[in-house]
């Protein structure tokens, strides 16, 4: 099991907090795999970690990756849908 940091934007971060986001679309240059953590750092819009992003609630909790959707023809080469839940629950 391997451990992400990943920067997530304000604007995504709360719904990932309040449960209603629970997926993240990325890049598979990292090789993630079910049951690997995700560690959020939360941004402005922007890409900064600067005044109430880097305050943000969601910084620092653990998500846990729970299904990988790859090879779908919706999504761009390389970038898979994760399924996330948060670590405990």
């Amino acid at each position: 099991m391997a451990t992400h940091r990943l920067k997530i934007q304000e604007q995504y971060a709360d719904a990932v907090l309040n449960g209603t986001k629970t997926f993240e679309i990325r890049k598979n240059d990292r090789g993630y795999k079910v049951g690997d953590e995700i560690v959020f750092d939360v941004v402005t819009n922007e890409g900064y970690a600067v005044g109430e992003a880097a305050r943000h609630p969601l910084n620092g909790e653990v998500y846990r990756i729970d299904y990988i959707l790859d090879g779908f023809e919706g999504l761009a080469q390389k970038y898979v849908a994760l399924a996330i839940s948060k670590e405990g629950e």
